[in-house]
């Protein structure tokens, strides 16, 4: 994946790889140690029905893992970011 500055990630819109608005990313969840983002931390959708995601007070968290697109939009495998 290109190298981006976490600052112009923040406020772009997650949707998923079939379409599906998720929501605007407000922060990251990084390994201090490491240096790897560990998670995103999304302010969903009004719409979005978050019992299929792991949930952290009124966000939304999705593995970095998931993401497979970075540009106009943070695209994230569905099946992936969803909680198991």
């Amino acid at each position: 994946m290109m190298q981006i500055f976490a600052k112009n990630l923040r406020n772009k819109q997650v949707m998923s790889s079939d379409g599906m608005t998720i929501g605007i990313l407000s922060n990251l969840v990084i390994d201090v140690n490491t240096g790897n983002i560990i998670d995103l931390v999304i302010k969903p959708d009004m719409g979005l029905d978050k019992e299929k995601f792991k949930v952290d007070d009124d966000f939304v968290l999705i593995s970095f893992d998931a993401v497979r697109a970075i540009k106009d939009y943070i695209v994230v495998d569905k099946k992936a970011s969803m909680a198991s």
